[in-house]
């Protein structure tokens, strides 16, 4: 699928932080993007993540605008993150799980185990950070032994609903994560595209509901947003038994 101009996406980091090139021992082409949180002169909280993107490899090795916005969302949510149980599926370049390590969250970052590629540039991000975060190959839909070993109270996923095939396997396997820990969240942000039906039938199906449903734009800072385009929504989701919340 082809992903490169979707949602106004201009290639280039999105957050206003510096971004250098090189070519690697293979020829090729990779840029470190710098991604700032906070602001250094105000906040004694702030900081930057690195990411380590590949021009010449998969959407898997880019930073989208959907995980600028999540990652910001995470920022802005700190204190809900400290000390907790977080996991990002579909991570790419894992710049909101890196967030959420950095505000001291203990974060599993997984992609599919077939994209090995992608795995490791997740371990590469993390050495570039300094960050512990454990890294594993993790399928949708498959009930791998790895998936019975994570217990995430938080559940990240940024542009993890664009391809429609693979929304059943999504949504079987973010229900299983949720009902092995009570209370426990999925956040994920998404282009409102024409899946959007399909998206409701099943979380319906899933025994899913919606707490929270907002713009992505209505808590970026005016430099992040405008340097992103597109229709992304941020949606909290979790079991249907689950008590609070507000849809």
């Amino acid at each position: 699928m082809d992903r490169e101009n979707e949602g106004g996406y201009d290639g280039s980091s999105g957050t206003g932080g510096e971004t250098t090139g090189k070519s690697d021992a293979a020829g090729q082409m990779t840029t470190i993007s710098v991604h700032r949180f906070g602001e250094p002169d105000s906040d004694a909280d702030s900081f930057t993540v690195a990411i380590i993107e590949n021009m010449q490899e998969e959407y898997g090795m880019f930073v989208w605008p959907c995980g600028i916005v999540l990652a910001e969302y995470v920022w802005q949510q700190r204190r809900r993150f400290f000390g907790t149980s977080v996991l990002e599926l579909g991570a790419g370049t894992s710049l909101p799980g890196l967030v959420a390590a950095k505000l001291g969250a203990n974060v599993t970052l997984t992609d599919d185990s077939n994209r090995l590629e992608v795995l490791e540039n997740i371990r590469k991000v993390c050495d570039l950070n300094k960050l512990n975060c454990e890294v594993v190959g993790l399928q949708w839909g498959v009930w791998d032994p790895c998936i019975f070993n994570v217990h995430p109270q938080i559940i990240l996923g940024a542009d993890v609903l664009y391809d429609s095939s693979a929304f059943n396997d999504l949504f079987s396997t973010v229900t299983f994560l949720l009902e092995n820990v009570p209370g426990s969240v999925f956040i994920t942000t998404y282009h409102n595209r024409s899946g959007h039906h399909l998206i409701e039938f099943l979380m319906v199906k899933w025994g899913l509901k919606c707490m929270k449903l907002v713009d992505g734009f209505s808590f970026m800072p005016l430099d992040k947003a405008s340097r992103l385009g597109g229709n992304i929504q941020l949606a909290e989701i979790a079991l249907c038994c689950q008590q609070g919340g507000s849809t």
